[in-house]
């Protein structure tokens, strides 16, 4: 219950339009993907909740206030974690998410793409073994649009890591086909990825039961 008070408190520093962009709490992801990321609509300003600074929307907005944009192609984003409000240049928390209506870990039509796509993102901001790429499970979580948080392992974590069984992929598309297979040899049908380099050429799968992003990350600066 802590993990989601927290989420769900700095979601909300994303409600800053009032009324008029009221949306439910746990689709507040999806709403900034669907409506800030892309700034070339005509009503762009009018439909975001928080536009992105370098979009012609008036003054600068605070950083809880804001949407920064990292990278977008044609299937996702990458945007800067509510988390890092605040916090010194060097930390780094960022999302990668599909511009596609995905729920969560729980989707059957969650894409293969996406930790490709997040693991480039992150290797531009940070020390590739230092790398953590998350999903927390569905009851860990406090948005329903699917997210994987961009971040650095905390410390110690891989000594904890080989206490949950991982498993290798040579490749990121493989990552949710072999998540799924370990979760149900672990018994789980709610479950977390964390994904981190294991060599040059290998990739580390754990799944566990609870959040990823709480038990082996440096989730905030704080």
């Amino acid at each position: 219950m802590k993990f989601l008070t927290i989420a769900v408190t700095l979601a909300l520093g994303w409600l800053t339009q009032g009324d008029a962009l009221a949306i439910e709490r746990s689709d507040i992801l999806l709403d900034i993907v669907s409506h800030c990321v892309n700034p070339s609509p005509a009503n762009y300003c009018s439909q975001c909740r928080a536009p992105r600074n370098d979009a012609a929307c008036g003054a600068t907005l605070e950083c809880k206030k804001s949407t920064e944009v990292w990278a977008l192609n044609a299937s996702y984003t990458a945007i800067r974690d509510l988390k890092m409000c605040g916090c010194p240049a060097s930390f780094v928390h960022g999302l990668a998410l599909p511009l596609a209506t995905v729920r969560g870990v729980e989707d059957p039509a969650r894409p293969d793409g996406i930790w490709q796509f997040s693991w480039d993102v992150a290797v531009g901001r940070m020390e590739t073994e230092s790398i953590a790429l998350v999903v927390n499970p569905q009851f860990h979580r406090s948005q329903n649009q699917l997210h994987v948080h961009l971040l650095r392992l905390g410390k110690d974590a891989r000594q904890q890591l080989d206490k949950h069984a991982p498993v290798y992929v040579g490749r990121l598309d493989q990552v949710w086909a072999s998540a799924a297979q370990s979760a149900a040899a672990k018994g789980l049908s709610d479950y977390g990825v964390l994904v981190a380099q294991q060599s040059q050429n290998d990739y580390l799968v754990v799944v566990t039961a609870e959040s990823p992003e709480d038990a082996f990350t440096q989730a905030r600066c704080l």
